[in-house]
């Protein structure tokens, strides 16, 4: 495959070239006519031609660098279901007029994943404007993200996206899957909305600031940390009864989610 320019780093980019990859992802996705799919890091076009293979009712491929975008658009403008976007996914994540049951796939890029990810989950309207998110991260973060309580990769990241996603693990993705190739295995992961979620938060970014400041010394007790989120109230560590003299890491989940749900009654 011939390249037009030299990688980005500054875009993140390591583009997928292996074909059984793409075809392993296309088959998590179980895509058909119905459905409208989004990519994110469309690179070249090669897991979005795998997609339009297809068939589906619409793709809409974004693609921040604008020389990729453009190489994109010569490239499929004889299918008209697909829509280069030449823009960044953050600020699109945010856009209101999304239609429902979007699938979403991604080859993200490794310096901005997390933050993608975190944007996709703290959106304010839930359910989401999405159906299902199947995206690729570097294996160390895809190991903070599926990591359960009592160990050392369980912490902020792993809260927040069982907090309202329903997450598997798919596969790992060897470094001779991309060029350039990268130093890092890679992890494919899917995610699903979970439609009734019972730790319910006017602003999810309570849990956000919680977890931040919970885990801010994560080999430490979490006494000073939670005293500083409640101004010493007593009875809130009594009523959830929690420990305050275990570390973050040996709280599960839920422990978190009561924890931003009771400090968003103090604000009130």
């Amino acid at each position: 495959m011939k390249f037009l320019q030299k990688a980005k780093k500054s875009l993140g980019q390591n583009f997928l070239v292996d074909k059984n990859i793409i075809k392993k992802i296309i088959e998590i996705a179980n895509i058909d006519k119905n459905k409208t799919v989004m990519e994110i890091g469309s690179g070249y076009g090669n897991l979005t031609e795998a997609i339009s293979y297809m068939k589906p009712k619409k793709i809409f491929a974004i693609e921040k660098d604008k020389i990729l975008s453009s190489f994109l658009k010569k490239k499929f403008k004889s299918n008209g279901n697909i829509k280069i976007f030449n823009k960044d996914i953050l600020e699109m994540i945010e856009e209101k007029n999304w239609e429902k049951n979007i699938t979403i796939l991604g080859n993200l890029p490794y310096n901005i994943s997390t933050q993608i990810l975190a944007s996709l989950i703290m959106l304010e309207r839930w359910p989401p404007w999405y159906d299902v998110l199947i995206l690729m991260f570097q294996k160390e973060v895809a190991d903070r993200i599926i990591a359960k309580t009592k160990t050392k990769d369980f912490g902020r990241l792993s809260i927040l996206a069982n907090w309202r996603l329903d997450v598997k693990k798919h596969f790992d993705v060897s470094k001779n899957s991309f060029f350039p190739k990268p130093k890092i295995v890679s992890s494919v992961l899917s995610f699903r909305p979970k439609k009734n979620n019972k730790f319910n938060l006017k602003n999810p970014k309570n849990l956000e600031k919680v977890t931040r400041i919970l885990f801010s010394n994560r080999r430490k007790m979490i006494n000073k940390n939670f005293n500083k989120l409640f101004n010493n109230k007593d009875d809130v560590a009594k009523n959830l009864n929690i420990d305050l003299n275990k570390r973050p890491e040996e709280l599960n989940s839920e422990i978190f989610y009561k924890i931003a749900i009771e400090y968003e009654k103090l604000l009130n």
